[in-house]
């Protein structure tokens, strides 16, 4: 894109309903691929006002306490303390798990997808996780948020935040931060005399403590800071809204900046392609764009259920690559192994490690194995052969 332009994304904490679910759908996963490495899990949970519904198709050869494993998810996330609204030692579990279809299971073991679907990965040279910089920053806010309230630094918070962060763009380079907002919950003690807004020293000090060391330089004069704008934020979590498996797949992914294949990733076992071979398409795309072969880089799979190798691929580099798309999906098809067998191999996905995915983006992270860099070198050398 040319020009002057602004591009927002959000980010929403632990805390964050939906997000409470992701991380319960996650640890169930995590529990199964524990103890059974063969474990097919598509776990929806369902979260309102002291209940929490754990629901979908698991089919496992182990055990799994699930109303130990909910309570410890919502402690770990801070729900300890009937203040904020909702407890994990009083809110009422409802078990609602079945097999998985046997008509699914029987084309997921031939090593075929165990969905059809289109999947999308992107990279771009904003930052040095090779993400788009407003989603960045905002999940740095809320992760920054957890910090400070979990460290007594700013002791008044909730387990319930919300970020948002506008970049002005010049051409594809970011310059400043343009807009933040944040939503943080808090107990009354930050509330004025009229009980209805919080102080105005409070909102300068949830500024001070978490958005200036985040955003530091691309902040100047002109930022504008927007926070808890309905005037208070007592009232949060489950209490306040309803919350389900797999709501935030914008903020899981790229927040906005492209598109997405719709499938929602958490509570999903790696047969699943809307999650593993989406996370595949990120370690493409993230390859290309590491080995200098363009400055941003957009993938897209699509997948017939039953079928091993995808239907399609398809790449973009918006006019910034270095030799053409086709020779890219040529590159692809050499040097990835795109079938779910061969995506679960390369990135060692039945290892119990998704609960961390369910908050701050599923991307941007060193901690995943999709996010290597480790094809660069082959990449390199095939484009230098053709040029």
């Amino acid at each position: 894109m040319k020009g002057q332009y602004f591009i927002t994304s959000e980010s929403v904490g632990k805390g964050h309903p939906d997000k409470v679910c992701d991380q319960i759908s996650d640890a169930m996963l995590d529990a199964v691929l524990k103890d059974d490495s063969k474990g097919r899990v598509a776990c929806e949970t369902f979260i309102s006002t002291g209940l929490v519904i754990v629901g979908g198709e698991i089919t496992t050869t182990t055990y799994i306490n699930v109303h130990d494993l909910v309570r410890r998810v919502l402690t770990d996330i801070g729900y300890t303390d009937i203040k904020y609204g909702f407890s994990a030692s009083t809110c009422s579990i409802l078990n609602a798990i079945n097999s998985q279809s046997p008509d699914i299971a029987q084309g997921v073991e031939m090593g075929g997808a165990g969905d059809q679907g289109i999947m999308i990965g992107y990279a771009v040279d904003d930052t040095p996780e090779l993400m788009p910089l407003p989603i960045m920053l905002a999940h740095k806010l809320v992760k920054r948020i957890e910090e400070v309230r979990k460290s007594g630094e700013l002791s008044y918070l909730g387990p319930d935040c919300k970020s948002q962060v506008t970049v002005e763009y010049d051409g594809d380079t970011p310059k400043r931060v343009d807009a933040v907002v944040l939503a943080c919950q808090h107990t009354e003690v930050i509330l004025d005399e009229t009980g209805k807004k919080i102080t105005q020293a409070a909102k300068q000090e949830i500024i001070d403590t978490i958005a200036e060391p985040i955003l530091g330089d691309l902040v100047d004069a002109n930022t504008k800071y927007y926070v808890n704008e309905t005037g208070k934020f007592v009232v949060g979590g489950p209490q306040s809204d309803t919350g389900v498996t797999g709501r935030k797949i914008i903020v899981d992914t790229y927040g906005g900046v492209v598109s997405h294949g719709g499938g929602a990733f958490s509570g999903k076992d790696p047969s699943k392609v809307d999650r593993s071979a989406t996370y595949m398409a990120r370690y493409v795309a993230k390859n290309i764009v590491a080995a200098k072969l363009a400055k941003k880089c957009w993938v897209q799979f699509s997948y017939a259920i039953g079928k091993a190798e995808p239907v399609s691929i398809m790449v973009d580099t918006f006019g910034t690559g270095k030799i053409s798309e086709q020779k890219l999906v040529e590159m692809i098809r050499k040097h990835f192994d795109l079938t779910p067998k061969g995506i679960i191999k390369s990135l060692d996905l039945l290892k119990p490690n998704y609960e961390k995915t369910a908050a701050y983006g599923h991307f941007g992270r060193d901690e995943f194995t999709w996010e290597k860099t480790n094809k660069v070198a082959v990449l390199e050398k095939e484009a230098a052969s053709l040029v």
